[in-house]
């Protein structure tokens, strides 16, 4: 399949599909109590929001295409072994949303035959849906955007995610996050992977980087990034970033200079 084209009906279905899960993650936030929340692991919180969230979603894409499988968070359904698989976080950002802090999302992804080719992070508290499919751009709100033309790191603003479960790259995490603090324009944290990286597809960010993160996390915000001009990659300058549980994303000008120093701290 080379047309994607034929892909624009399932974008806007499925962005009606979200916009559902979205005004369930606001009414729920309005009487939300901290005593629903479970831990999964360690710092590590879900509770019955992300499960209400998922399912609403998974029914809406169900029909969407026949015999797609899924990948989801809250493991609602899992099908992996098809030709298209909707790859699907309920609520990125949980812990915000736990805590009443106004960034946090539904992200949803679908690869075809393992290419991620349509993408849609919805901020929920900006009401801000990024969205596109292959070979058409990337959109906010209606209105395309693209990433930074931005040059120069000492001129960036970055994004990162902290490690939240697994501390044993700490030491090179922390020599790239000391480089940002001296040699950018500054480096931020929002909690949420896929809001770091549609920010980063609408030039917000110049560049984010992060590692320990799942496939529901990023594959619908890398494909933003890639599909409005920039580059993705994993630490490695490989692109098993999907799955690879690492991911550098930033515009395709000052790529190749982060990664350099990406590659000083983690290795080649």
């Amino acid at each position: 399949m080379t047309d994607f084209s034929v892909l624009d009906n399932v974008l806007d279905a499925a962005r009606g599909v979200v916009q559902q899960a979205v005004v369930f993650l606001r009414e729920q936030r309005a009487s939300f109590r901290a005593e629903a929340v479970e831990y999964k692991g360690f710092n590590d919180l879900v509770s019955y929001v992300d499960k209400g969230s998922e399912k609403i979603l998974v029914e809406g894409l169900q029909g969407l295409i026949p015999d797609a499988g899924f990948i989801t968070e809250e493991n609602t359904l899992t099908l992996k072994d098809r030709d298209w698989v909707w790859i699907i976080d309920p609520l990125d950002g949980t812990t915000n949303f736990v805590h009443g802090l106004p960034c946090f999302c539904v992200s949803v992804g679908l690869t075809y035959k393992g290419n991620i080719v349509l993408g849609i992070v919805h901020e929920v508290n900006l009401d801000e849906c990024f969205y596109g499919r292959k070979g058409s751009g990337v959109f906010l709100n209606g209105q395309q955007v693209r990433v930074s033309g931005e040059e120069e790191l000492k001129k960036s603003l970055l994004a990162t995610g902290f490690p939240y479960t697994n501390y044993e790259r700490m030491k090179p995490y922390m020599d790239v996050f000391d480089f940002c603090m001296r040699h950018t324009q500054g480096i931020r944290r929002l909690g949420s992977a896929a809001v770091d990286l549609a920010y980063v597809a609408c030039g917000r960010f110049e560049g984010f980087y992060e590692y320990g993160l799942n496939p529901w996390d990023v594959a619908a915000g890398a494909f933003l990034v890639s599909e409005a001009g920039g580059r993705v990659g994993d630490f490695k300058r490989g692109e098993d970033y999907l799955f690879g549980k690492e991911i550098v994303a930033c515009n395709a000008r000052i790529y190749d200079s982060f990664q350099e120093i990406i590659s000083k701290s983690f290795g080649e």
